[in-house]
């Protein structure tokens, strides 16, 4: 028996959601098809951009995202205390990123709209809010997008997707945690990528290439195609911040992926050297920046 993804998806219970979407028939539409010959992955590109796009429009982040050849994951955060805060112009510009607006609500944000028009366009914008913190409405955004443009390269109709998307409410910060790693660690346990920082069009491979770049004093922002959400030691607010440090979930992570599992053919190798000495980090060294980080951080909350 099936359930109305109202009851799954209960932002009153918890902001976090791990979506699992797969092709239709597990189809390699994403990847190189092995019957064929044809190389589809240019289509994973597609995902990165339109996320970014997606974000920009809805108050929900990406915490993890993997993209596999004939599924993807993401994990969500729903920000509803931000959308709350959005006025009705606000919204209307958000909507109107994705979609046509009717006539009445373009009259109205023109300041052109008699009083029934305004009545209307204010109580279309306030449905309009609540599907800008919506899981579904966000992921039918994502994936009608795609499937039409799959389509149309293709020049044919039809399901591209196996279904409508699956979720799993992430009650604390453990489920989100293991969420997370087992999002990263997703090529790895397929096989097609021995480390983290190797797996390609993973959140994991491109936290750590921006946050090389920004140690070398490079602008990071070309490293990281999707917006992602942030750890403590990343942001000056820790309320809206992952729970815990970037470089202690880069140990979570290497941890959990050399871990053999029987249902899985990959793990990172056992005689890797631990992740931070793979990039090059020395301990010492990084907390003593993290402490430089906090002192900075502190002088300046007193400056405000």
């Amino acid at each position: 028996m099936g359930y109305p993804r109202r009851s799954l998806v209960s932002i009153d219970e918890t902001p976090y959601y791990h979506v699992i979407v797969r092709c239709v028939r597990q189809a390699w539409f994403w990847g190189l098809d092995e019957h064929s010959g044809r190389d589809y992955s240019h289509r994973k590109n597609w995902l990165l951009e339109r996320l970014q796009t997606l974000i920009d429009v809805f108050a929900i982040e990406v915490c993890a995202y993997s993209v596999m050849s004939n599924h993807y994951h993401l994990v969500l955060y729903v920000d509803r205390r931000r959308v709350e805060a959005w006025k009705p112009n606000e919204i209307v510009h958000r909507w109107s990123r994705l979609f046509a607006l009717p006539g009445f609500v373009r009259h109205w944000a023109e300041g052109e709209a008699g009083e029934a028009d305004t009545v209307a366009a204010l109580a279309l914008t306030e449905e309009w809010r609540v599907r800008l913190y919506d899981v579904s409405w966000f992921m039918r955004s994502l994936n009608e997008y795609l499937a039409r443009r799959a389509n149309a390269e293709e020049a044919c109709a039809g399901r591209f997707w196996e279904g409508r998307f699956k979720s799993q409410a992430l009650t604390d910060e453990v489920q989100l945690l293991m969420a997370m790693a087992y999002v990263d660690l997703n090529p790895i346990r397929a096989g097609v990528a021995l480390t983290p920082e190797a797996s390609s069009f993973t959140s994991i491979q491109a936290r750590v290439r921006a946050w090389q770049q920004e140690r070398e004093s490079v602008d990071h922002a070309s490293a990281m195609p999707v917006r992602l959400r942030g750890f403590r030691d990343q942001v000056a607010d820790t309320s809206v911040a992952l729970p815990l440090r970037f470089t202690d979930y880069l140990r979570l992570v290497d941890w959990t992926g050399r871990l053999i599992r029987p249902d899985k053919c990959g793990a990172i190798p056992p005689d890797a050297p631990p992740i931070l000495q793979r990039l090059g980090v020395e301990p010492e060294a990084w907390g003593a920046r993290c402490q430089g980080v906090e002192k900075r951080r502190r002088r300046g909350s007193r400056l405000h």
